[in-house]
C-alpha cells in the first residue's frame, strides 16, 4: 500500500490491473467505463485482455445521491451502451475508488438497461474511505490519502495516463 506521497505510476497499475482480470474476466464481458477516467481505462483495457469485450460508457450525473447538494456537475455526457445488459457479463471500470456512491449510482443506472447476469467492479486505485459497502473484484494499486484529498487521473494528448492528488472540491 502507497501513501499520497508516493502515487503509483498509473501505466505501472494498469499493467497490474490487466495481469489481475487476465484468465479472471469472462471472455466476452462487457466492459463499461464510468466516465472519464473509467472511459478511458475501459478503452485500454478491451485492447489489453483476451477475448472480445464490447466497451459501453456510463455518465452517472443524474444518479448520484449528492445530486440534490451539488447539482449538476459540467461536462455530463451520454451514457452509450451499445450492447444488450440483459444477462451480460459487465465489468464496470473506474478510475478511483473511494466512497463507493459512482460505483452504486452506475449500477442503478446499469438497471435500467435491464439485468446483467453479473456486474464485477475494475478500479485503477482503490483509496479507501468507502461509505458504502462496494468492494472492487480487480485493483490496479491501493492507496492511502487523506479525506481532504482527491485522486485525479490524467490523460496527456498520446494517451499517457498520470495520477496526481488535489485539495478535494466538493463531494467525493
Amino acid at each position: 500500500m502507497t501513501t499520497a506521497d508516493t502515487l503509483p505510476d498509473a501505466e505501472a497499475a494498469l499493467g497490474a490491473l490487466v495481469e489481475r482480470m487476465r484468465g479472471s474476466v469472462a471472455a466476452n464481458a462487457a466492459l463499461v467505463g464510468i466516465y472519464s477516467g473509467g472511459a478511458w481505462l475501459a478503452e485500454r483495457l478491451a485492447k489489453r485482455l483476451p477475448g472480445s469485450h464490447p466497451v459501453g460508457f456510463i455518465d452517472v450525473s443524474y444518479y448520484r445521491d449528492d445530486y440534490a447538494l451539488s447539482g449538476l456537475k459540467p461536462n455530463t455526457r451520454r451514457t452509450s451502451l451499445p450492447f444488450d445488459v440483459e444477462g451480460a457479463t459487465i465489468v464496470l471500470v473506474d478510475d478511483v475508488l473511494y466512497t463507493g456512491r459512482s460505483v452504486r449510482a452506475a449500477v442503478n443506472e446499469l438497471f435500467d438497461f435491464g439485468r446483467p447476469e453479473r456486474i464485477e467492479l475494475a478500479v485503477l486505485v482503490d483509496r479507501g474511505g468507502r461509505e458504502l459497502p462496494i468492494e472492487a473484484t480487480y485493483v490496479g494499486a491501493t492507496i492511502t490519502v487523506p479525506r481532504d484529498r482527491t485522486i485525479v487521473l490524467s490523460r496527456d494528448p498520446g494517451g499517457t495516463l498520470s495520477l496526481g492528488v488535489e485539495p478535494l472540491s466538493g463531494v467525493a
